[in-house]
């Protein structure tokens, strides 16, 4: 496997479908946009809401501005679906602005796999709802209790 493969790797069944998941969620939790970008081709196509970036470059540089605005953030990432290289998530985060509001961001993500593993299309759909803190659900990563099948994230 090539040197800068990510397994697992394409074709996706559940299990590993599963496993991209997580791992992709781990990663975005971390709030390190280096890493994260290294889970992307170098030439990785985003659609982000209404913005449109191509390559790792341009991803480390949209997550720095991301994380500088959207402190506290905390993901929750869940798979939809998945056929061969492909596979549909919808999520929840939360995260507040610099003027102490939080919201709760839900979303869905379509992404196309190359065949090492690694991402080479994302396209995803984000709506922010404004929340009081007491609302807030997620508070950290998601512990090791809540992880695998059985630990949806609620619609609302």
């Amino acid at each position: 496997m090539a040197e800068d493969a990510r397994p697992p790797v394409p074709p996706f069944d559940e299990t590993t479908a599963l496993l991209k998941v997580q791992a992709a969620e781990d990663g975005w939790n971390s709030r390190d946009p280096q890493r994260v970008a290294l889970a992307y081709t170098e030439d990785s196509v985003w659609r982000n809401r209404d913005l449109f970036l191509t390559g790792r470059a341009g991803i480390v540089t949209f997550l720095t501005a991301k994380w500088e605005r959207e402190l506290d953030y905390v993901l929750r990432k869940s798979l939809w679906a998945f056929h061969g290289n492909r596979i549909a998530v919808r999520f929840q985060y939360e995260w507040h602005d610099a003027a102490g509001q939080w919201f709760r961001s839900h979303g869905n993500e379509n992404w196309e796999f190359a065949d090492n593993g690694l991402m080479r299309r994302r396209e995803a759909s984000i709506n922010d709802v404004a929340i009081a803190e007491s609302d807030r659900r997620l508070h950290g990563p998601r512990p090791d209790t809540e992880r695998g099948p059985g630990h949806e994230i609620p619609l609302r």
